[in-house]
């Protein structure tokens, strides 16, 4: 009976944790790495054909986005999750494929010129549709049997359609133990998804701390500030470009444009349009209507009124290239929500070419944007970014419209797993930023008085002894090292990074930040452009 860190331990993305019990081999998601890792993360420790099954908490490709490299290397076992989880697994997995395709095909067009040796997909749509087969679709709430001496149970997370957290009952030699992995628990108050079920026992907990130090403050109005967002953009003849993650933020999204509509909040633009360029968006949305059942009670009485939540007039969907490019030859003030939402990848790309030299235009940010993103760069106040080959003037207005998370904040995640009544032998911290794992873990310790650890990868507990096999020390990835004398060697990054934290944190607060902060910030960054030529 143990439990083996793989990933997502002291960084937020590529979850996989393996659980070895009643002579079963069990990960709980397979995610992929998204951003840039800081920590060294270790292979699974067996072939992926000896794998029995996995337990999927969520469809988000941190938590999913392997799977199909698993099916590839011969897992042919059971996958466990929620059926909604199930559908839209289906349509992202396929997507992700895709674009492990693409990246192939452009590095071998491009390694073929430079005689290099040509450059192998992750894995294909023909290893995501045939992962698919193994899907085993769950109800919450609902025990299941998986094998002797294990029962699991899916209980809604609140965090996407489909996404729970899973309580696994282990029965071996005599021993009793349950586990709560919790997948990534959800902010309160979202629309059309319900807020996080609590739990209320378990001997050992698994929980993630995307947010463990930080709070997202008051609960702003969402409506009325992307209204203003939307408002003034209008006025000054700019579109409102969205980065939003395909599944679930777009309907978000599209939640609150409708009440804007409804509510008549934008003046003289009143029929403006709204465009989703991504037909996983799409096909998402589709989803999010034949999963009605697991909405929330405000979004339910709209659909028994006969209302779509997530439809209205204006909108309008591209889902061909040629559909896609003519947006941004439409003259006329709009909003353009497009994937992926950290402007990694996809026809957010395009949409951020043509709009981020413009200062009518606002580029808009209601996600988390991880290390290394390009979405995570333009938050921090990068002022030149490269789109496809070519550099680009930043001076589009970059708005963060504040609080808007699928991931509850450190209060948030701390009343989770208060809510046990009785209390864990141990909590093991992780999907969180080494700070943020560590500050949260410290945290349950002090204030809930609970053995809480955060573990780095290849750590490995023994659940029916309740001690550590082996406790692994995190190791980091290295970092390029750059010439003497470079301009981008390494103070020159730490501190040009600095000045755009700064001046970001002033251009949110929109002139109401103390002046001498704001001369100070136009220094560092008089410095850094010297420094650079």
């Amino acid at each position: 009976m143990k439990l083996t860190f793989l990933g997502a331990t002291h960084e937020v993305t590529g979850s996989c944790t393996y659980l070895e019990a009643c002579g079963k081999k069990i990960l709980i998601d397979c995610g992929m790495e998204q951003g840039v890792d800081t920590f060294v993360n270790e292979d699974l420790p067996i072939a992926p054909g000896e794998v029995d099954m996995v337990l999927l908490t969520h469809a988000h490709i941190d938590h999913s986005g392997k799977l199909p490299l698993l099916y590839k290397n011969g897992f042919r076992g059971q996958i466990f999750a929620t059926e909604a989880t199930e559908k839209l697994c289906d349509i992202m997995l396929r997507d992700s494929a895709h674009i492990q395709m693409f990246e192939a095909e452009w590095r071998n067009r491009k390694g073929k010129r430079a005689g290099k040796e040509a450059y192998v997909p992750l894995y294909t749509v023909e290893d995501a549709q045939g992962v698919m087969k193994c899907f085993v679709g769950c109800r919450y709430l609902e025990k299941q049997i998986i094998a002797d001496g294990i029962t699991i149970r899916f209980v809604d997370a609140g965090h996407l359609l489909g996404s729970s957290s899973i309580e696994v009952w282990i029965e071996e030699d005599g021993i009793q133990k349950k586990i709560v992995f919790s997948g990534d628990i959800g902010n309160e108050n979202q629309p059309l998804i319900r807020d996080p079920q609590y739990l209320k026992d378990a001997d050992y907990v698994v929980m993630e701390s995307t947010y463990g130090n930080r709070s997202h403050g008051p609960r702003p109005d969402y409506i009325r500030d992307l209204a203003e967002v939307m408002q003034r953009t209008f006025d000054r003849g700019g579109n409102v470009v969205i980065p939003a993650f395909a599944v679930g933020r777009t309907q978000e999204m599209l939640y609150f444009i409708r009440k804007i509509k409804e509510d008549k909040l934008i003046h003289g633009h009143e029929n403006f349009e709204v465009y989703v360029d991504s037909p996983l968006a799409i096909e998402a949305t589709r989803i999010f209507m034949e999963q009605m059942e697991d909405f929330d009670e405000e979004a339910l009485e709209l659909v028994n009124k006969g209302i779509n939540p997530i439809g209205f007039p204006g909108l309008k969907t591209a889902i061909t290239g040629d559909e896609s490019k003519l947006i941004n030859f439409n003259e006329k003030p709009k909003v353009i929500i497009s994937a992926s939402g950290m402007c990694d990848a996809g026809r957010i790309k395009h949409h951020l070419k043509h709009n981020l030299w413009r200062k009518e235009s606002t580029i808009l940010f209601v996600g988390y944007q991880s290390n290394g993103t390009l979405g995570r760069a333009l938050v921090e106040g990068a002022k030149h970014v490269k789109l496809f080959g070519e550099e680009i003037e930043v001076q589009a207005e970059i708005h963060i419209l504040a609080g808007i998370s699928g991931h509850a904040d450190k209060d948030g995640l701390y009343r989770w797993i208060a809510s046990f009544e009785k209390k864990p032998d141990k909590v093991f911290v992780n999907h969180g930023d080494d700070d943020a794992c560590v500050a949260f873990a410290s945290r349950i310790r002090a204030e809930l008085g609970l053995d809480a650890d955060a573990p780095y990868s290849g750590t490995i507990y023994d659940l029916a002894q309740n001690r550590y096999i082996k406790a692994t020390t995190g190791i980091l990835i290295p970092k390029k090292e750059y010439a003497p004398g470079s301009r981008k060697n390494t103070v020159y990054d730490r501190l040009l990074a600095a000045g755009q934290r700064l001046l970001a944190v002033i251009r949110r607060n929109e002139g109401g930040a103390n002046k001498d902060l704001a001369k100070f910030a136009d220094q560092i960054d008089a410095l850094c452009d010297k420094w650079e030529r």
